[in-house]
């Protein structure tokens, strides 16, 4: 039986869960937190559902990957490394280099750090951490799993930018998306539920949680997507502005003096929600006209997306919400899918009330709406035990 490790890293963090195969059990699961932090955090959750935590200084990537590799030996879920027989690792973007998951060695870990100019935010601590354990555990094989890869089906129609067409050639300037291993997952277990062919599924998916997206999915595969070059245009989230005027941020930078990383840090850390007024988490009960009004936006910030991807896919057989805000919220669920109803979605509100993977539409309604809670850590595990065969 295989074991397999599927990592999320992030900047001060990683999550982590371990597979077995073929039975796709998760046998351990935990994450690091405050990486490089004095007060940091390091957590394991067993199959028997027994949690350990640890507080405790973890400087940088290499001490958290340390700390998983001995607690998966003290906790005997490995007694061997030889029993891991693939690490598999979220890469937020691959350029028009990776167009799939690769194996890594040096010279695929290099060209990762590369791309870090479309992403900094996410490729550089997701290379970090497979460069960790590369160290760590050099005899494991280390694969990386693109959100990009899954958007490499777009259109040029849809992926360019209608500026100089030199920018795309000589600097690689165009959309790229995101969230892509999460809605692979989440689209092929909507067309199971539908019972229809993956190949042949007509889909809007809305990733919606503190970074969200809406992706139309036409015969199984991704047509179009509201993330650009970077996760920050497209709706609005939870820190990130969306869509927003080049002209405005131009007017902004003139007023207060700020350079072009700072403005753009801005727009990426100190927007949104939280910028209008504060986190959706507490925007759901808050009673303040701006709680309000944030929630408005969002909700109509979605409805934009999915109507014109209604519009371009022709035809629509569901509406699939997911992540956490997708998942867990019925008002922004039941704002949506009000809003089309002349598309012929009937919703079920009653069934909206409550989460967890269902229809909440009516059994005639001629689109459907689903909860799919996504699983993008059992999507990487099957990737690197595809590419590892």
């Amino acid at each position: 039986m295989k074991k397999v490790l599927a990592i999320n890293s992030g900047s001060s963090s990683f999550k982590y869960k371990l597979f077995s195969f073929p039975n796709e059990k998760v046998i351990a699961s935990g994450m690091a937190d405050r990486v490089g932090k004095e007060n940091a955090v390091f957590k394991i959750k067993l199959s028997n559902g027994q949690e350990y935590i640890k507080n405790l200084p973890i400087h940088n990537q290499e001490e958290a990957v340390k700390l998983l590799i001995e607690d998966l030996k003290k906790f005997h879920v490995v007694e061997d490394l030889r029993e891991i027989s693939g690490v598999g690792h979220r890469v937020v973007n691959g350029g028009e280099i990776f167009k799939e998951s690769v194996h890594v060695k040096e010279k695929e870990l290099q060209e990762i750090f590369d791309l870090g100019e479309l992403a900094p935010l996410h490729n550089i601590p997701e290379a970090n951490g497979i460069k960790a354990f590369m160290r760590i555990i050099p005899n494991v094989p280390q694969v990386a799993v693109f959100d990009t890869s899954y958007h490499q089906t777009l259109d040029q129609i849809h992926y360019l930018y209608s500026i100089p067409y030199e920018y795309y050639q000589k600097y690689g300037i165009r959309k790229y998306g995101a969230h892509g291993i999460s809605i692979s997952y989440v689209a092929q277990r909507a067309a199971k539920m539908l019972n229809k062919n993956p190949n042949l599924v007509n889909l809007i998916v809305c990733h919606l949680g503190s970074g969200a997206s809406v992706t139309a999915v036409k015969n199984g595969k991704s047509y179009d997507t509201s993330m650009g070059i970077s996760p920050l245009t497209g709706v609005t989230m939870g820190t990130r502005s969306g869509d927003f005027d080049p002209a405005a941020l131009q007017r902004l930078m003139h007023k207060t003096g700020m350079n072009i990383d700072e403005a753009v840090k801005v727009l990426n850390y100190k927007s949104g929600l939280s910028g209008i007024s504060s986190d959706m988490r507490d925007l759901i009960e808050s009673k303040d006209k701006r709680a309000k009004l944030a929630r408005k936006i969002f909700f109509n910030r979605v409805v934009r997306y999915v109507g014109a991807y209604a519009a371009e896919l022709n035809g629509v057989d569901a509406i699939i919400f997911t992540a956490g805000i997708g998942e867990h919220d019925p008002g922004i669920r039941a704002g949506v899918m009000a809003s089309l109803k002349y598309l012929g979605l009937d919703p079920d509100f009653k069934a909206n009330r409550t989460d967890g993977e269902k229809f909440i539409s009516k059994p005639n309604s001629k689109v459907k709406a689903m909860i799919v809670p996504t699983n993008e850590e059992l999507m990487i595990a099957r990737e690197v035990v595809r590419v590892l065969q």
